[in-house]
């Protein structure tokens, strides 16, 4: 695609293989057009490695955080499952939204919690909203362990943020899909490696091997589950459409 940006005229040009179209620079469309090679730059120059929540690093889209911090509100889930920690800022960020609703707590799985970031994590003053589980998340015993920490009853969120390959997350989504409360969520982040296989840090195999593509290809199997964005508590904007990191990546289980 090839755009063209004149902020004198106040339009947007955008040729593709549909052909050319020009669009009022201020409008919905072009807005749209700019967030999507904007989301695909700031992919590749690691926009997302510049941030920090509570004193722990979190590789997140800022505006993924905030989406997420509206679902956390309207749901108040009594445990959020997060597959991936990494640094541990998503596990934090989290958990600071529990102790702020004065309700919930986490769970982090990862194949390996670096010593440093468990020790940060022990240290850190919201550790006793924090479980961590150290194993691959697919493994059968840490998926038993998993579900032997959630009590019946109690209302799960759970957020896929591990190995991003389709088959990696197509499994995640078989394991802990049934931890998934009636009118929550199971979510497969990082679908945008999906348009971004052609950057120069990106792998043309991302194109289908990636995780938009387990979760659609998971809801159709299974009904239960509709892949549909949370809806936006507030919006005066004529805009529609997340600027995401996770396109398609909301999977909700019917009530």
């Amino acid at each position: 695609m090839k755009l063209t940006l004149d902020t004198g005229a106040k339009t947007l040009t955008l040729d593709d293989a549909s052909g050319t179209r020009t669009l009022d620079l201020y409008s919905r469309e072009a807005f749209e057009a700019l967030s999507r090679e904007w989301v695909r730059i700031g992919w590749n120059q690691k926009y997302v490695y510049t941030f920090n929540w509570l004193g722990r690093p979190i590789i997140q889209l800022p505006e993924d955080m905030i989406r997420t911090q509206e679902v956390i509100y309207r749901l108040q889930p009594d445990v959020i499952i997060e597959t991936g920690v990494a640094h541990g800022g998503s596990l934090v960020f989290y958990a600071s939204l529990c102790k702020t609703i004065g309700k919930g707590r986490v769970i982090g799985i990862d194949i390996e919690i670096r010593p440093h970031n468990r020790k940060a994590l022990d240290e850190h003053f919201l550790r006793d909203r924090i479980t961590l589980v150290e194993g691959s998340s697919v493994a059968p015993q840490i998926v038993a362990k998993v579900k032997s920490l959630v009590k019946p009853g109690e209302k799960v969120l759970v957020i896929l943020d591990s190995n991003h390959t389709y088959a990696h997350v197509y499994a995640e989504l078989e394991a802990y899909s049934s931890l998934v409360t009636a009118g929550s969520y199971i979510v497969a982040t990082d679908g945008v490696m999906m348009n971004v296989p052609d950057v120069p840090r990106g792998t043309p195999e991302w194109a289908t091997d990636n995780p938009t593509y387990a979760a659609r290809d998971f809801a159709g199997k299974h009904p239960e589950f509709v892949i549909e964005q949370p809806p936006w508590p507030f919006n005066e904007s004529e805009l529609t459409h997340n600027v995401t990191h996770w396109p398609d990546a909301w999977l909700k289980r019917r009530a």
